[in-house]
């Protein structure tokens, strides 16, 4: 099957899938003219990494689950260590969201949100942007 034929059945974009063919994670048959000739096989595997990439695995560890799919003879320790591996990198990223989450709501709450020009949230991102050096007027002397 053509490209634009797998592109519908995996769910993926044309320019994905070519990007995945470049880095080796597929590899189509070709027929007489050159063009891309897709199997069955090669839609499941494309299948099989549109899932994972929305499950936000990295196309290394695609490459490896992938890998580990193919073999019949895989442990499910080593599937379960990249998942394992996965979850953490959620972990610390939700910590650091909460974190930023934190930081942002004691600007704004600290931010009266009038028409006035002061604005907590404005000078702490000019502070921290410049170093905190930002002198008042009456510091300059």
């Amino acid at each position: 099957m053509n490209i634009g034929t797998a592109s519908e059945l995996s769910q993926l974009p044309v320019k994905t899938i070519r990007y995945y063919e470049e880095i080796g994670l597929v590899d189509p048959g070709r027929t007489g003219n050159g063009y891309r000739d897709f199997s069955e096989t090669d839609v499941e595997r494309l299948k099989f990494l549109q899932r994972a990439r929305s499950l936000g695995f990295s196309i290394e560890q695609c490459r490896e689950l992938l890998s580990l799919y193919e073999d019949r003879n895989r442990a499910s320790a080593d599937v379960k260590a990249i998942t394992r591996t996965k979850i953490q990198e959620i972990d610390r990223k939700i910590d650091e969201l909460n974190s930023l989450k934190r930081v942002l709501t004691t600007l704004m709450e600290a931010c009266h949100g009038d028409d006035r020009p002061d604005c907590p949230i404005i000078d702490d991102l000019a502070g921290a942007f410049s170093g905190n050096t930002r002198k008042s007027g009456s510091d300059q002397h």
